[in-house]
């Protein structure tokens, strides 16, 4: 009888170390344990280990080491371009990590690195508390925040990353580490945006802010209306206070109760106010929007956890997304983003222009956030189903960002950008952050082990 390899002795000793599931190819339930929500990313990876907690983490980045095997890392899996999958390495997978635990008096929250936005969401809800979350109910908490972290609580409390209060890490070395202002505050810095570069974040804690009532108004009107009604939005937020949120969309109608039979499937144009606040406040703010002649209104008070529910992507489409942050948004500007709303694929995509400003640029300018100071964003959202579509969507998607060059910051959020090269990566990051973040990434992965990302490279 042949002796068992090393590789298979390695994968023995971690399916019988391991507290979760181990999956490998052949293994009953691989290709969904390999699925994420982008169908366009279809990785094979040697080995799924199904983490439940911290030591299993730690015995999973062991085995890999030992291997000498790509490690990726996978918390809600919606990274668009697929990163929390790869061929022929291993997947730190934490779904089975979930837990959200609620500090209400310290006004704190402590989040599993595999728990999504929705759970954070709900658990914080019965306190009145909440903190900036993604724009859907899907998204890992962790990969966000460590990325930036941009929702519709922004202008208010600021980016997710500036509500960081502390990482629960294991290093490429399969040491674990707490890092925090006080510990290990360089590595606690490169954090706040440099994503998963430097260890898998097992738990994360974040600081809540009280949020006792919110509200949205939602309005969407004819397409031709587009310019007109970018133009009042943006004097609506420009001259209102931070509690509003939201942004202008150009969608295709969905078959929602809200939304008349006749227009489902239509290319329209909407306006969407989100408003930390109650919603005769916000019928006051949102009157200029009103005025308008709309086909469709919404207007109302709801749980902010609710409201997080509302917008999902559906898992199973292809999506092709990125963003351009903004230097203003004139006139000028106005005419080419509608114009290229008018040509948006039909489907599932969104065409969006959304503000900033707030605190996110009273926030603390010492990170790596190099958009801060952007007061808007273009953000094309390429969602379709059918493979045949893929070279038109991905077109129009990098037309949008073309287009707008002109007004562009030069930088951008790299949570809702796939893989564009360095470049892009150094825009996301700030081109005189890198040489600190290269430090960095040298002092805890200085293999680059964990490369599947938005990735620093080792200085």
């Amino acid at each position: 009888m042949t002796a068992p390899s090393k590789a298979g002795r390695a994968l023995a000793e971690l399916r019988d170390d391991l507290a979760g599931q181990v999956i490998s190819p052949g293994d009953p339930g691989y290709d969904e344990a390999r699925t994420v929500f982008n169908s366009m990313v279809d990785r094979r990876p040697a080995v799924i280990a199904r983490c439940e907690s911290e030591a299993d983490v730690v015995t999973t980045v062991r085995f890999a080491r030992e291997l000498d095997l790509p490690v990726a890392v996978r918390g809600g899996g919606h990274s668009v371009a697929g990163m929390s999958l790869n061929d022929g390495g291993v997947v730190v997978d934490m779904r089975g990590m979930q837990e959200v635990t609620v500090h209400p008096g310290a006004k704190a929250v402590r989040v599993g690195g595999g728990a999504l936005m929705g759970a954070l969401d709900r658990a914080c809800q019965p306190y009145g508390l909440a903190t900036t979350g993604g724009r859907v109910s899907t998204t890992g908490v962790t990969g966000f925040t460590l990325g930036g972290g941009s929702g519709w609580l922004e202008r208010k409390f600021g980016l997710a990353v500036d509500n960081l209060l502390g990482v629960d890490l294991v290093t490429a070395d399969g040491s674990t580490l707490t890092a925090t202002a006080e510990d290990n505050p360089e590595l606690f810095w490169a954090l706040h945006g440099g994503g998963g570069n430097f260890g898998v974040a097992t738990s994360i804690t974040l600081r809540l802010h009280e949020l006792p009532e919110f509200a949205i108004c939602m309005l969407l009107y004819p397409l031709e209306s587009g310019p007109e009604v970018l133009r009042t939005y943006r004097d609506v937020i420009e001259s209102g206070p931070a509690e509003a949120g939201g942004g202008v969309i150009y969608l295709t109608a969905p078959p929602e109760p809200f939304v008349p039979e006749h227009l489902v499937g239509t290319l329209m144009a909407g306006a969407l106010l989100t408003y930390a606040g109650g919603a005769d406040a916000l019928r006051e703010l949102a009157a200029p929007l009103l005025e308008l002649p709309h086909e469709v209104e919404v207007l109302t008070a709801l749980p902010y956890a609710d409201f997080q529910c509302m917008l999902d992507d559906p898992p199973g489409l292809r999506n092709y997304w990125s963003a351009e942050y903004l230097t203003g948004m004139p006139d000028e500007l106005v005419s080419v983003f509608c114009a290229l709303g008018d040509v948006m694929p039909t489907g599932g995509s969104q065409h969006v222009m959304f503000p900033l400003g707030g605190a996110i640029a009273d926030g603390p300018s010492e990170f790596p956030v190099p958009y801060r100071d952007s007061p808007w964003a273009v953000h094309p959202f390429g969602i379709w189903e059918d493979p045949a579509e893929d070279e038109r969507a991905v077109a129009w998607v990098r037309d949008v960002r073309a287009h707008v060059q002109p007004w562009s910051s030069g930088a951008v959020y790299l949570n809702f950008t796939g893989d564009e090269g360095s470049e892009r990566v150094a825009a996301g990051l700030g081109a005189e952050n890198l040489a600190r973040l290269a430090a960095v990434k040298r002092a805890y992965d200085p293999d680059n082990v964990f490369r599947f990302n938005h990735n620093i490279r080792p200085a």
